[in-house]
């Protein structure tokens, strides 16, 4: 892995970090449709305007339908399961449930996509799920059926990322390729139509007065539609095509690390030996994954 697309996987991990904090600030106000909603409109719209101001050139060589069905099971579903589990979960659960995005890559790559996984590799998820639990220290909850509800949901978001980055890569990459700002924009297109029927049937059959809402929780939803959504995901499809869906999904590891930064930089929170250990397995792990595998030799 070249060192710019190191750069660029630990930012797009700082960005998704503090997705996290942003959906327990807005998600308890507003709800978790709304909150879905908004991310992917503001998502789309920022999309669509910086397209226009680099002159981007709008032509999806065809694959213009397959963007926004990705959008569907790249942002859509996840996004939405997410808020539905920020209801009930700390921001730290859901961290350490988005980290089994590469364990469902690997199911999902070597069952449907016949892709050949070898035991480095295991072993790195493995030291990387290890590392993520001890990082971020989350307190135990008790199993009540909400809260399986919403580990439930976080895993439904992660086995749709798992499939989301092989279809990128067998929908768009190996069909010519596509300018990775077109790609989120047709994605989050195709987000924006599904969570805009989720939440016209929400306003139909459970109608709620609109809450009362202050600046914060406003900023929060505004970050997350254009920092964490937008801009996140011209480096995500970018990620993807440079150095394939198995390595991208890494960024899923370095996500509770910076959860864990933020919460001490922001919240105040407390730093112990528990953030060396799991930090440690963490690299650990992103160097096992990354590294390349050796040719095998035939006869």
């Amino acid at each position: 892995m070249r060192p710019v697309d190191l750069f660029r996987l630990f930012v797009l991990a700082a960005i998704w970090g503090g997705s996290f904090l942003f959906m327990r600030v807005t998600v308890p106000v507003l709800g978790a449709v709304p909150t879905a909603f908004g991310r992917v409109a503001l998502a789309a719209a920022g999309l669509l305007v910086l397209v226009s101001i680099m002159r981007v050139r709008w032509n999806f060589n065809g694959l213009f339908k397959q963007t926004v069905f990705l959008g569907l099971i790249n942002s859509g579903i996840p996004f939405l399961m997410f808020a539905f589990a920020a209801q009930v979960l700390p921001a730290g659960y859901s961290a350490i449930l988005n980290a089994t995005v590469p364990l469902m890559a690997i199911v999902i790559g070597s069952t449907f996509f016949g892709e050949r996984v070898g035991g480095i590799k295991l072993a790195g998820v493995a030291l990387g799920l290890a590392g993520v639990a001890i990082l971020t220290g989350a307190g135990p909850l008790a199993l009540t059926p909400v809260v399986l509800a919403g580990v439930g949901a976080c895993l439904i978001a992660t086995a749709c990322y798992g499939f989301a980055g092989f279809l990128t890569r067998r929908w768009i990459t190996q069909r010519g390729g596509l300018d990775s700002r077109l790609v989120a924009l047709g994605s989050q297109t195709g987000a924006v139509f599904f969570m805009g029927a989720c939440l016209v049937w929400q306003l139909v059959t459970t109608p709620v007065a609109m809450p009362v809402v202050n600046a914060n929780v406003w900023l929060a939803l505004l970050a997350l539609g254009l920092v964490c959504t937008s801009f996140a995901y011209i480096l995500y499809f970018q990620l993807l095509s440079d150095i394939g869906p198995m390595k991208a999904m890494m960024v899923t590891f370095l996500i509770p690390v910076f959860g864990v930064l933020w919460g001490w930089l922001l919240l105040d929170e407390k730093l112990s030996l528990a953030h060396a250990i799991g930090g440690g397995l963490v690299a650990v792990a992103i160097w096992l994954v990354a590294k390349p595998e050796r040719p095998r030799i035939t006869a």
